[in-house]
């Protein structure tokens, strides 16, 4: 199995995980709310921290499927050439804020939050472990975009093969 193959796997799984935790601790939540009324102190923080978890990680997932939302009037109308310089421009733009602002500035937040001993307040983890998925998807994102640009681009027959 190709290392692509298996860190599409890898994130599919966490996601998926990361997902049903994050359902189960908002049932609590309103059951402990509703139900019990005497509402749970951690679910709401928890719940906060597996959304920022699985927005980031999904981005990225997503990056590595080609599935992100697009404005594609422009790649659409262009052909050959034009269209893979196009393509080869979006995901250097792509890499360039995953590197940038995503892992360089990540690692500063992550480095900051750990050096001061910042912690959440109801759940006391150190904020630092839970922003450290900014730099982590920044890395993702930016491996998918360059395994884009080494990918052959694809063959219409074969497509319409596969279709059929």
């Amino acid at each position: 199995m190709k290392f692509r193959e298996k860190l599409d796997s890898t994130l599919y799984w966490l996601l998926v995980t990361l997902m049903a935790v994050m359902v189960l601790n908002v049932l609590w939540q309103v059951g402990s709310r509703f139900i019990l009324r005497s509402p749970s102190s951690y679910t709401d923080e928890l719940a906060r921290f597996l959304l920022i978890w699985v927005s980031l990680l999904g981005a990225s997932y997503v990056a590595g499927k080609k599935m992100h939302l697009a404005i594609d009037i422009l790649p659409s109308k262009l052909e050959g050439k034009k269209q893979r310089n196009l393509n080869v421009l979006i995901n250097v733009l792509v890499a360039a804020f995953a590197l940038f602002g995503m892992v360089w500035g990540g690692i500063k937040l992550v480095y900051i939050t750990l050096t001061l001993n910042q912690t959440s307040a109801a759940l006391n983890v150190p904020l630092g472990y839970v922003y450290l998925v900014v730099p982590l998807s920044g890395l993702i994102i930016i491996y998918y975009s360059i395994m884009n640009l080494t990918e052959k681009p694809e063959d219409p027959v074969e497509l319409g093969k596969e279709i059929a």
